[in-house]
């Protein structure tokens, strides 16, 4: 026992890991296309995609998959190109996804919520020559008003009636025409996604570098300010797709089905449910937009085992009307990430779904799943999980930001492994910033305990400086969030001439409460140090969310300090509705 105790003590984790799951896992090296090849070979006839109703199986889709990447090569799309998804979750954004890998091209994803000049600004900066998206108004009009800015080669256009079932493709076309786009069917500018189809055949295969080359190039604040775009090579988003399926150490493949309402626009949504999904050849049920009511029902309804979400859908779930009436019964795994999970969300989930909630770790920077609270071993409170496999995490200490420390002690939360990126684009400096030596400094604070297990504690950027002393928005919002008539909170660090920072919340109540301000200082004396309680609070009715349902606190700040300024940090439009949270129409 001595000699195993001692070969994995760098890595306590190994010993921490369910039977059956080795972190020495070999993970090839491969285009990222190969994961919809293997799956069409094993799963071929089972389904693939159900959106709305009609469904599709894992052959034909290869198959449109391989006739679209000749369709593609044939527009001009070749090795290093980039292509722009301006599209909800929908068979459109997987298909072209892995029809543009084929042709050789790089994706470039795109928030539809997006303002144009934000919009614009992202094109230009990733050199977008191409861009598809859907005959939607909403999305359509964005683009046509900048044609003449964005300068792109060839918009192609999916006709959204071609992807709905009888009737609705009917209906939709009678009865929706104020939402459908007065787009030119074809001229050179304008290409129906069904001219790409004409040629039958596949497309001759590119030659991919898979380490060295971009499959993906991704938005994101990342861990230094403006939006930049992150370049995911096709081992980091392969490696990471295999990942997250080992890690699901009792999900049956080719019997699994993952309700998709995360956008896979986002580095999330992309790996821990389209990509792994497809990894498991798991059918995957599409949601183009979040409404909670729609959700229950689908969850009801389609009787999903896999569900991936971030804590406001959680939280939306949690304070629905009538959520009694809906049955969870089917779901097996349930995961939590994009920001932290509120153990009273946590508990409230899984007591009405029956169903366990896992959370993980992880950031765009590494495609994007660090850490995750593994099926078949213990899953400790507050913590987002073991490391996986292949992925070595270190706390390193924030004052010389290369000495390790030992367990327990809190520092800078630092990866390396296959899914760490290759670099920001056209951002050499930032890049050299956060990779040193192969490990991605995260700029997040945390720590981790003797069985490997990792406890996130906050952003750099976020930590309060009052009185000489340090202090963790995080755990000071999970000490309000227990008072049983706390829906959330969000702890901030406004300027103050005396304490150079002073601790401020804004609060929201739960519906139909009203929570007085020195009830809530009371419940938190046993819980916070005189220097973590709030100086100022304020009793808001929502907090404004990124697309991904984190909390927009730059916004939050700019708000207080009285300047209404937005945040700038690329995730789109906030919405700032708890009920409804990110995503909404």
């Amino acid at each position: 026992m001595a000699n195993i105790v001692n070969q994995h003590a760098g890595h306590p984790w190994e010993l921490t890991y369910p039977k059956g799951l080795d972190w020495r896992s070999q993970i090839q090296s491969r285009p990222l296309f190969a994961l919809l090849d293997d799956a069409a070979k094993k799963y071929g006839p089972r389904p693939f995609l159900d959106f709305l109703g009609k469904k599709y199986c894992y052959q034909e889709s290869a198959e449109t998959v391989d006739r679209l990447a000749r369709g593609f090569q044939n527009l001009g799309v070749e090795k290093g190109t980039k292509v722009g998804l301006f599209l909800p979750n929908c068979p459109y954004f997987v298909l072209c996804y892995f029809a543009v890998l084929k042709a050789g091209g790089t994706i470039v994803t795109y928030n539809p919520l997006l303002a144009k000049q934000e919009l614009e600004r992202q094109v230009r900066d990733s050199e977008s020559e191409f861009m598809v998206t859907l005959d939607l108004a909403r999305l359509y009009d964005k683009l046509a008003v900048l044609r003449d800015a964005l300068k792109l080669r060839k918009l192609v256009i999916c006709r959204m009636s071609r992807i709905l079932p009888f009737p609705k493709n009917l209906l939709f076309a009678l009865f929706k025409r104020r939402e459908r786009a007065a787009a030119p069917h074809s001229d050179d500018y304008h290409v129906p996604l069904e001219h790409l189809l004409m040629e039958p055949g596949s497309a001759p295969l590119p030659e991919v570098d898979p380490h060295n080359d971009i499959a993906a190039l991704l938005y994101t604040g990342g861990t230094t300010g403006e939006p930049k775009g992150v370049c995911l090579t096709h081992d980091n988003l392969y490696a990471n797709a295999m990942q997250s399926a080992l890690g699901l150490t009792t999900a049956e493949p080719g019997r699994e089905r993952a309700l998709a309402v995360i956008p896979f626009f986002h580095a999330f949504g992309m790996t821990a449910v389209m990509n792994t999904s497809i990894a498991l050849g798991a059918e995957m049920v599409l949601m183009p937009r979040f409404e909670v009511s729609e959700l229950l029902q689908t969850i009801d309804r389609k009787k999903p085992t896999l569900f991936a979400a971030v804590p406001t859908i959680y939280v939306a779930i949690n304070t629905a009307p009538n959520v009694r009436s809906y049955s969870f019964s089917s779901l097996k795994f349930c995961t939590s990430g994009g920001d932290a999970l509120p153990i009273k969300v946590k508990e409230t989930f899984e007591r009405l779904s029956g169903c366990r909630l896992l959370e993980g770790y992880g950031l765009t920077e590494a495609s994007p799943v660090a850490t995750f609270n593994l099926p078949g071993v213990a899953d400790k409170s507050g913590s987002v999980g073991l490391p996986m496999p292949r992925t070595t995490i270190e706390i390193l200490s924030t004052d010389d930001r290369c000495t390790p420390l030992r367990p327990g002690n809190t520092g800078e939360i630092c990866i390396s492994g296959p899914q760490v990126m290759a670099g920001y684009w056209k951002h050499p400096k930032e890049t050299a910033d956060v990779l040193v030596e192969g490990h991605l400094h995260t700029g997040d604070v945390g720590c981790m305990d003797g069985e490997g297990y990792v406890y996130l504690i906050d952003r750099l950027k976020d930590v309060i400086k009052t009185g000489g002393y340090t202090v963790y928005p995080r755990l000071i919002e999970a000490a309000i969030r227990l008072h049983p008539q706390v829906a959330d909170a969000a702890v901030l660090g406004l300027p103050d001439p005396y304490w150079g920072q002073r601790v401020a919340a804004v609060v929201i109540p739960v519906p139909g409460q009203k929570l007085q301000e020195d009830l809530l200082l009371d419940f938190l004396k046993d819980k916070l140090s005189s220097i973590e309680t709030p100086k100022q609070i304020e009793f808001r009715e929502a907090l404004p969310y990124s697309v991904i349902g984190k909390v927009l606190k730059a916004k939050l700040l700019a708000e207080m300090a009285g300047d209404g300024e937005d945040d700038g940090d690329g995730e789109g439009p906030e919405s700032s509705n708890p009920s409804t949270g990110p995503f909404t129409k």
